[in-house]
């Protein structure tokens, strides 16, 4: 027997049990990852800013938190193919109406500043949640936009009532959705265990 094809059938058997045994401790592997190699990171960055947006609109600060998380994961100068910028992703033309309606200056330049982005995001939220019935329906307008979110719910393949969506037409939207809900779970609980004092960054 040759050198090639005494190599070939060890390596032959060596996939056929490496396949095997992955996919008989398949979950065993998923689990070990999880909580040994794996560790999802929910900061409290921007802090300051943050609590000073969410008792100046209103909006629950596990809401706003969890908004970056799952749009920037907090890089503040990130830039989306679609043009959204900063830690909320912010498309420019929501950046401007946010400053024509706050009456501030539309100024471009301080789109991706941390402060500026998370107060005219976060009046954004506000201004969903005054108009929509729950909050996975403020999420699902802020990811695919107001306009499409009411055309939804004027449509019965979405909504049974008008109000609240039985259904998220986008994959997209609707894995965003759920996203957000988990990171705003998750923020609910870090910010009930942090003192007020250790959040500011």
């Amino acid at each position: 027997m040759s050198k090639k094809l005494i190599f070939f059938c060890f390596f032959l058997v060596f996939g056929f049990l490496a396949l095997f045994f992955g996919l008989y401790f398949k979950e065993d592997i998923k689990i070990f990852v999880k909580e040994h190699l794996y560790v999802e990171t929910y900061n409290l960055e921007y802090s300051e800013y943050v609590k000073e947006a969410s008792i100046e609109f209103d909006v629950p600060e596990s809401m706003i938190y969890a908004i970056i998380k799952t749009e920037s994961n907090f890089q503040h100068d990130v830039v989306s193919h679609a043009g959204a910028v900063g830690l909320m992703q912010l498309l420019p033309e929501t950046y401007s109406w946010v400053a024509m309606k706050l009456g501030e200056n539309p100024d471009m330049n301080n789109i991706s500043d941390p402060k500026t982005n998370i107060r005219y995001g976060t009046y954004y939220l506000a201004f969903l949640s005054e108009r929509l019935e729950n909050d996975e329906t403020v999420y699902a307008a802020y990811n695919a936009g107001f306009s499409r979110v009411t055309g939804w719910l004027s449509d019965s393949r979405y909504s049974d009532d008008g109000k609240i969506l039985s259904k998220i037409p986008y994959k997209e939207t609707k894995a965003y959705v759920d996203k957000v809900k988990k990171a705003r779970g998750k923020y609910e609980e870090i910010i009930k265990k942090v003192p007020a004092s250790s959040q500011i960054s």
